[in-house]
């Protein structure tokens, strides 16, 4: 069931068009994602979603209260240095009729509820970020640039606060540039481009739509004209001869297993299998887009 449904949006300021055309529909409970370059449309569509924008064309559904059910985190989170986490969290939780328990969001983001906003780090930041766009008690979360800017560390935190918030049943509207953040955490994902949806699909099932190609690369000294003959393999290429050639095979499928059962791997040295990535799927998906 649709939770939210967004047809034919459309966003302008004057003459610039921010977004084109831009349909999409969430599932209830889903880690949904939109991905894309920069000034692709991303945050205007979620303002949109999340009412802080009128469309100028198009239609957006959102089976909640705005008010009361959405919550949303925004691409920077600024406070007033000397508000205490408590603080903030106590404010925010003071303008819904039922809000959650802030103490246990708080303790949940791993945040001291006696420290003041100027002297969290980054990380720390976003996460209570998160904590106030949840305080509602919100039946859908919209976070918009969650992670950027932050530690290998610090991000692995957020995401797995963002875990936790999806299993609670909460449906999660999350705006992202990094392909690991969205294969960690989106069940499925809209790929946007210069205003329009060029995609919408599962991580894995954008990598199968762009080719989902395998390399596999190794050196041997064996014969490898059998390879050629093999349904999942492309193409072979070797480099050199004798036993410092190397081969590279392209295909699909379930190449390795299908190679090694030619060509067994222990004549096979320094074998590394590489595959189509999310980061291959994103760039062939968004073409030559400026970013």
């Amino acid at each position: 069931m649709a939770i939210i449904t967004v047809d034919h949006l459309r966003k302008t300021y004057g003459t610039r068009v921010a977004v084109e055309d831009v349909s999409f529909s969430v599932k209830e409970g889903e880690v949904f994602g939109i991905v894309g370059r920069n000034g692709a449309g991303k945050t205007t569509t979620v303002e949109c979603v999340a009412g802080l924008r009128t469309p100028t064309a198009g239609t957006v559904t959102v089976d909640a209260d705005l008010k009361e059910q959405v919550g949303v985190q925004l691409q920077e989170c600024s406070l007033p240095d000397k508000i205490r986490v408590g603080e903030a969290l106590a404010l925010y939780a003071s303008f819904y009729s039922r809000p959650a328990d802030w103490r246990a969001l708080a303790a949940e983001a791993g945040l001291d509820l006696r420290v003041p906003f100027a002297k969290l780090s980054g990380g720390q930041r976003q996460r209570l970020s998160v904590a106030l766009a949840l305080v509602g008690n919100p039946r859908v979360a919209i976070l918009d640039e969650l992670t950027t800017g932050l530690d290998p560390q610090a991000r692995r935190e957020t995401w797995d606060l963002v875990t936790r918030i999806r299993d609670r049943g909460v449906t999660v509207l999350l705006v992202t540039h990094f392909m690991e953040e969205v294969e960690r955490l989106c069940d499925r994902v809209a790929v946007i481009s210069r205003g329009r949806v060029r995609a919408v699909d599962t991580p894995a099932g954008l990598v199968a739509r762009t080719g989902g190609e395998q390399r596999l690369v190794f050196h041997t000294g064996e014969p490898v004209d059998g390879l050629r003959a093999l349904p999942e393999v492309t193409s072979v290429t070797v480099t050199g001869d004798g036993n410092g050639a190397e081969v590279t095979v392209t295909g699909s499928a379930d190449l390795l297993s299908a190679v090694t059962a030619v060509l067994p791997a222990s004549r096979m040295r320094d074998l590394r299998l590489e595959r189509t990535t999310l980061d291959d799927a994103f760039l062939v998906l968004t073409g030559q887009e400026e970013s």
